[in-house]
């Protein structure tokens, strides 16, 4: 990893380079968008953004994480994976992943589903998530936790779970884009000021 911060802001005037963990062109997609918005919309700042995708570890398992330590721990291991191979050849590394969470509250459980982003670099590291989608009560009643992390509706092929339960209205390109946003800006924060907060 760069350590040294001069060397970093002088490569970022020439482009921003990310390497993701995976392949799925909605992370890739959901990425760019969200250093796209950052850097163009929130900076004022033209600068090209390069994501590229990196191969890590094990395939993703079938499910879904079943909490967002777990979820975070998994997209952190995929980050360590990439920095210790990739050295200081990118300006972060992010792995973005899909979880659900629940909430106990007056003896009734709620399940929710969202994207944890983290990322790394010369700065730090930060993490973000998206919105949370509530699972309908009745797709999950009565199931136990390994057959809830089956039972959430949508494949990634169609879309994934956040396109099926919000009935297209949200993708998880759209998802990725908001947790990576909101974690490049934690990442950020004080140390490059947006236009907007002038």
């Amino acid at each position: 990893m760069i350590t040294d911060h001069k060397s970093f802001w002088q490569r970022l005037q020439s482009g921003v380079e990310v390497a993701v963990a995976g392949t799925s062109s909605d992370a890739l997609l959901g990425v760019r968008d969200a250093f796209v918005r950052f850097f163009h919309d929130g900076h004022d700042r033209t600068v090209s953004v390069a994501v590229v995708p990196q191969s890590v570890g094990d395939p993703p398992p079938i499910g879904l994480p079943f909490s967002d330590e777990e979820t975070l721990r998994m997209a952190r291991l995929r980050v360590r994976e990439l920095e210790a191979r990739l050295a200081d050849t990118y300006h972060f590394y992010i792995a973005t992943e899909g979880g659900l969470s629940s909430v106990d509250l007056e003896g009734s459980t709620r399940y929710f589903v969202r994207n944890w982003t983290v990322v790394s670099g010369v700065l730090g590291e930060a993490w973000g998530s998206s919105g949370s989608v509530q699972i309908p009560d009745r797709i999950v009643k009565g199931l136990d936790q390994t057959q809830i992390e089956l039972a959430v509706p949508g494949t990634r092929k169609s879309g994934g779970m956040l396109r099926s339960l919000t009935g297209g209205l949200e993708t998880r390109r759209k998802a990725i884009a908001q947790s990576t946003l909101l974690a490049i800006s934690s990442l950020f924060y004080g140390i490059l000021e947006s236009r907007h907060a002038r």
